[in-house]
């Protein structure tokens, strides 16, 4: 297929090559030069801007930061969907309020363009290697389009509902995330500071009660785990100011539907402490600093 990828982020460009990888013309855009220039240096044709990007596409798939950047892509006059011929596919697997994710659906529907929001879970990690975790919202038959390719970047594909579903799950899913790796760094923490080996700790967790995948995949203690972004000065990964955005994605649709999210409230705030302390830039399992002892 041809197909256009607007977003060459830490997800968007592995996940953009993993598309080209598999047999597929990608016609590449970010609105940063750096990130054109890095992934145009893997191989990825780019475009001059996003609507010459889906110029002649049968797809075109989105990964941006924050519900504005996705409404401005897609929505208005000048909008991407006013420019896409009927039955193009439209996947949106940028992390956004599944008002917005509604919004562009809507909009997409009426001009014959079926659309998806396809949120992503797996990191960096499972953006290069494909094996990344789809929530797909939006009608079956659109599904059964995307299916094809979003298995060339992912290896689960769980359909959560209607338009927006797929933002619902991926907030209830971050929200879990930022609260455990919490969790986990405050009792590494606490280990510590009692003189613990942070490794032999973290094992003992891992195969006990408290285990959970930032222990098994992501332990936030330098030294720990040669892989995670803590053995990299918390470069990469998942931003602090990411996570920040997904807690009040969260926090938002809570507070409109009246669910009570005690523990997702506090984690919000634990990790906007640590973003107005100028860590908003480093992954968010960085957020174990402001539990350490000094």
């Amino acid at each position: 297929m041809n197909i256009a990828f607007i977003g060459l982020g830490n997800m968007g460009g592995p996940m953009a090559l993993n598309l080209q990888k598999a047999g597929h013309k990608v016609q590449a855009f970010d609105l940063s030069q750096a990130a054109c220039a890095k992934w145009a240096e893997q191989g990825l044709a780019i475009a001059a801007n996003a609507a010459d990007a889906v110029l002649g596409a049968e797809a075109v798939i989105s990964m941006l930061p924050a519900s504005q950047h996705v409404e401005s892509l897609y929505l208005g006059d000048t909008g991407l969907l006013a420019q896409l011929a009927s039955g193009t596919l439209v996947i949106d697997c940028s992390t956004i309020a599944a008002a917005s994710a509604q919004k562009v659906a809507q909009a997409a529907t009426a001009r014959g363009l079926p659309c998806l929001d396809a949120p992503v879970s797996g990191g960096t990690g499972g953006a290069i290697a494909g094996t990344l975790t789809f929530m797909v919202g939006g009608e079956d038959a659109a599904l059964a389009l995307a299916r094809p390719l979003l298995e060339k970047m992912g290896a689960n594909i769980f359909h959560a509902g209607a338009a927006g579903a797929g933002q619902t799950a991926k907030i209830c899913n971050n929200m879990l995330l930022g609260i455990l790796m919490i969790g986990t760094s405050e009792a590494l923490a606490l280990g510590v500071a009692n003189g613990l080996d942070p490794k032999v700790l973290s094992e003992i967790m891992r195969r006990s009660s408290g285990g959970n995948w930032a222990l098994e995949k992501y332990n936030p203690m330098p030294g720990v785990m040669d892989t995670a972004p803590a053995a990299k000065g918390y470069a990469g990964g998942f931003g602090t100011d990411l996570m920040l955005k997904d807690l009040g994605l969260a926090q938002e649709n809570a507070a409109a539907v009246k669910a009570s999210t005690p523990l997702g409230g506090l984690a919000r705030s634990l990790y906007a402490a640590h973003s107005l302390g100028g860590q908003g830039a480093l992954d968010f399992s960085s957020v174990i600093q402001i539990l350490q002892k000094r």
